[in-house]
């Protein structure tokens, strides 16, 4: 049976999606069965970031109307063959419920080994939607005070027996290095909740580039599926001497 993990944090613009994607993508290679489920209904755009876009025929809602089977909405990445996503849609017209969701769930969860679902920004009724889908949770924050006070609100939102992990997201070490960045440790400590890993600022991840060895997001991976604590170091480069030079040279490039 898979895990199922809801990948949250708040408002927009802290990397879910690209940590959804990212995440499966490690996961998968690491010879996992992972899904990767978009329910940002309206605002949907995991399919971009995979680059599948052209291939969504069926999408999550024609599932839950009857429309297709499951396994048609599928759209199976191309360079990892145990990966697969099921696209959203950009208007539902009727209210999709967090209990047809766990209905079409129920028929999938035994053919995967994991199902990480992209979660609408914000705590309205499409997070709980989302929360609802899911026995685990992964809080995605960056070193930031907003993001921090958003991830708090999350977190509250967060009842019941949900177990909850943190990523610390688009740490630049070099402003962490110099004093001008909370550090992930500090962001952990604000949050109190299990630490799961942290990703550095990186403009090929960013832009959708996935490279075939992405250190960070394997390390994330191996945490999820090991239930380790490693943490990426991002302040190690920028450390001593020649740390200095580099953030001198990052500062004014």
């Amino acid at each position: 049976m898979a895990r199922k993990i809801v990948v949250t944090g708040g408002k927009g613009g802290v990397g879910k999606t690209t940590v959804c994607a990212n995440l499966g993508i490690a996961l998968a290679r690491r010879a996992h069965r992972v899904l990767l489920m978009d329910l940002d209904i309206g605002l949907n755009n995991l399919d971009v970031v995979m680059q599948v876009e052209d291939k969504v025929v069926f999408d999550l809602v024609d599932v839950i109307e009857n429309r297709c089977r499951p396994s048609q909405a599928f759209i199976a990445d191309e360079s990892q063959p145990t990966l697969y996503v099921m696209p959203s849609c950009h208007l539902a017209k009727r209210q999709i419920s967090a209990e047809q969701i766990k209905r079409v769930l129920s028929r999938l969860e035994d053919n995967f080994d994991y199902v990480l679902i992209d979660c609408p920004a914000g705590i309205d009724s499409g997070f709980r939607r989302a929360v609802a889908c899911a026995d685990e949770a992964i809080v995605v924050v960056t070193p930031h005070l907003s993001s921090v006070r958003d991830a708090d609100k999350t977190l509250a939102e967060l009842t019941g027996n949900t177990p909850v992990s943190i990523v610390v997201n688009r740490v630049r070490g070099d402003l962490v290095a110099s004093g001008e960045m909370l550090s992930a440790f500090e962001v952990f400590s604000l949050l109190g909740r299990n630490a799961l890993g942290v990703l550095p600022e990186n403009d090929d991840v960013n832009c959708n580039v996935r490279k075939d060895k992405a250190a960070p997001f394997d390390l994330l991976a191996s945490n999820l599926d090991d239930g380790k604590c490693e943490i990426f170091d991002c302040v190690a480069p920028y450390k001593g001497v020649f740390g200095k030079l580099r953030r001198k040279l990052k500062r004014n490039a």
